[in-house]
């Protein structure tokens, strides 16, 4: 340490010594600073991942804001620290969804700009009329319109999946504990609503949403997968459902489940890559399931740690040959 620098520390009054410390650190490494800034606007170039002088892009944290007020819409006084009154309900359900409303619309439209960007430019290039930007939010908020709409729909469907989860959890002692407590509710709460974003063409914020929720839960559901009532992911951890999967009604699901593909090239990436799973399936813990056109019948019971690349008729049960233990 140069001696200047341990007399000015030493002599400064009581709390200046960081500072002193920090005016140090900055001075010795300001040439070292420039160079780096110098060599990280370079990459810049070189390299691209960059998104300067453009449209912004949808926010994390305001994808995370629709999410809660999301959640808070679907299972009032679930998610509060105070009680909701019913007789303020209308007034907070009001107020909520105003919030959603514009927070959705703007997240949205940035989206969309994103999606009609120039190539090879950070600039939206959407030709829907003079103004780009306002033709951006436009469609928006006529997205954001029709999302909303469904929200009594999603409500539903969820109190389907409640009860599925209910009925299929001896552990389960209510439907409060399942709604308050089990992941792969939550999994799916977040699902309902970023597949329906999905589906109207949204890029980016439902990827967000559900990659949000699978770092939250440990549970993979790409926005993209089609998931029909009444679905109940027991446990959740390691849960994989592809973005072209198809799942139909009354499925269940254990730990550790693989609904992939097989290995494809990219420019492929706009077919069927993921399986069908019919009505009042059964798949346990571990097991993985690949490719466009394995089907998987109604009704049929997929053991633990089966591999599978094609398709099961209704009503089977597949499982592997058990292993002989050795016990000493």
């Amino acid at each position: 340490m140069p001696p200047s620098y341990r007399k000015k520390t030493l002599l400064s009054p009581a709390g200046a010594l960081t500072c002193a410390t920090d005016c140090y650190i900055l001075l010795y490494m300001i040439d070292t600073l420039k160079n780096i800034t110098e060599a990280i606007f370079d990459s810049y170039t070189k390299v691209g991942i960059n998104h300067l002088d453009g449209s912004n892009l949808p926010s994390r944290l305001a994808a995370l804001r629709i999410v809660s007020d999301y959640e808070w819409l679907i299972f009032p006084g679930y998610t509060d620290e105070k009680t909701v009154d019913s007789r303020e309900v209308r007034f907070v359900i009001s107020e909520t969804l105003n919030r959603l409303a514009r927070s959705l619309t703007a997240e949205i439209g940035k989206s969309l700009c994103y999606k009609h960007k120039v190539p090879g430019s950070a600039f939206c290039g959407y030709t829907g009329q003079e103004n780009q930007y306002i033709s951006c939010m436009g469609e928006a908020e006529k997205i954001a319109e029709e999302i909303l709409q469904t929200l009594p729909a999603i409500r539903q469907r969820i109190h389907l999946d409640v009860e599925a989860a209910f009925r299929g959890d001896p552990a389960a002692k209510s439907n409060e504990e399942v709604i308050l407590s089990y992941p792969g509710l939550e999994a799916l709460i977040v699902h309902r609503f970023a597949h329906e974003l999905w589906i109207r063409g949204v890029p980016l914020v439902p990827r967000i949403m559900s990659e949000y929720i699978h770092g939250k839960t440990g549970i993979d559901i790409h926005p993209g997968a089609v998931i029909g009532d009444g679905f109940f992911i027991d446990h959740g951890t390691g849960v994989v459902v592809g973005e072209t999967t198809v799942i139909g009604n009354n499925v269940k699901i254990y730990q550790g489940v693989t609904l992939g593909a097989l290995s494809v090239r990219k420019e492929l990436s706009d077919f069927r890559r993921h399986p069908t799973i019919e009505d009042d399936v059964t798949i346990y813990a571990g097991a993985t399931i690949l490719g466009g056109q394995t089907i998987i019948g109604k009704g049929a019971i997929i053991g633990g740690n089966v591999w599978l690349t094609r398709s099961v008729p209704p009503y089977s049960k597949v499982y592997n040959n058990p292993v002989e233990y050795r016990i000493e």
